[in-house]
């Protein structure tokens, strides 16, 4: 089988190369689009990431040109018409927790480097600054932490944060008895956001999730909270949370999604103009920090995102999809 991968970077063909066996693998750096479909030829196989959108009529140029399975190399999906799918009979697969422990850890270090300001203090110290004004932090110990959604990553990350002696606040749809055996509490999202002294999320976007965090919920929040978001840039209204910010009412944010970031992140964009004018004013704020979508980009992750890809569609071959990480079957 030929395999297309789409918005491919060099660790993609390093990491998928490695745990080839058996497929003739091609790479296009562009993203999957109607504008970039051509490129297709004799592929039954696509391999797409987080920003490729698969709307129904890029699904039915698949179709057209054979292709029998969409494989996801990651766990969101919202970027994929699944009905559509579904209806011209492809297949659809994805990697659903290639390592928690990526983005848990991930989300623990935008946490305290918005605290503690290391990204500060590295910059001023290269310069010659050995002054501490302005760099107070605080104790995370003893601090209420909120998770929204105790999947794989929210439960790491709540243990984590359970380690430095936080009490840790959930909210989910469907308790983890586990969590609540360590001390976890899980309650209503409105008591979460007003007891939270730092509210992360780990939830898939859904009708229901997205613009979780709107004025209102903002709103809600303690004064000068931290808001961390390692799992969809949907899930948050970025204009809303502007006005917080400028306020004073959100103390920090730090983000490794953004709900426009399609056409940026995973870019060299350092010697271009960027027109997102609503990220550049993010970026303007001092006790702000983004990351450009590495919370999953460990040798860990790559390695399993890789290994498990390759079994999805061995799987496929085989007539015998697993259940587990499968969204759509042919």
């Amino acid at each position: 089988m030929k395999i297309s991968f789409f918005s491919s970077k060099s660790y993609d063909r390093s990491y998928f190369n490695r745990f080839n066996t058996s497929y003739q693998l091609k790479f296009y750096d562009t993203d999957l689009s109607l504008e970039s479909i051509d490129l297709l030829s004799d592929s039954q196989a696509v391999c797409v990431f987080v920003n490729d959108q698969l709307n129904a009529e890029v699904i039915e140029q698949l179709a057209a040109k054979n292709v029998k399975i969409i494989a996801l190399r990651c766990a969101g999906f919202n970027n994929v018409d699944l009905q559509a799918a579904k209806a011209h009979g492809i297949a659809v697969v994805r990697v659903p927790a290639y390592s928690p422990h990526a983005v848990a850890e991930h989300a623990v270090a935008l946490i305290l480097t918005l605290n503690r300001k290391t990204h500060k203090a590295y910059n001023r110290v290269r310069e010659g600054n050995f002054s501490l004004e302005r760099l107070t932090g605080f104790d995370l110990f003893g601090k209420t932490v909120g998770v929204i959604g105790t999947g794989k990553i929210g439960e790491a990350f709540a243990k984590i944060m359970k380690g430095f002696g936080c009490r840790v606040l959930a909210y989910d749809l469907q308790p983890h008895p586990d969590l609540v055996a360590l001390g976890i509490e899980y309650v209503a999202l409105e008591a979460l956001f007003t007891a939270s002294d730092i509210v992360s999320l780990h939830c898939p976007l859904t009708p229901q999730t997205n613009r979780l965090i709107n004025a209102d919920t903002l709103q809600q929040m303690k004064p000068n909270a931290m808001l961390i978001n390692t799992s969809r840039g949907g899930l948050v209204d970025t204009s809303a949370v502007i006005k917080a910010l400028k306020t004073g009412h959100l103390g920090y944010f730090g983000i490794d999604v953004y709900e426009q970031e399609a056409d940026l992140f995973f870019h060299d964009l350092s010697e271009s103009v960027i027109q997102d004018d609503m990220l550049m004013r993010l970026m303007s704020f001092p006790n702000v920090l983004i990351t450009s979508h590495q919370g999953f980009f460990t040798e860990e992750a790559l390695c399993q995102i890789a290994q498990v890809t390759f079994q999805n569609i061995r799987d496929f071959e085989a007539g015998q999809l697993n259940p587990a990480t499968t969204l759509v079957q042919p």
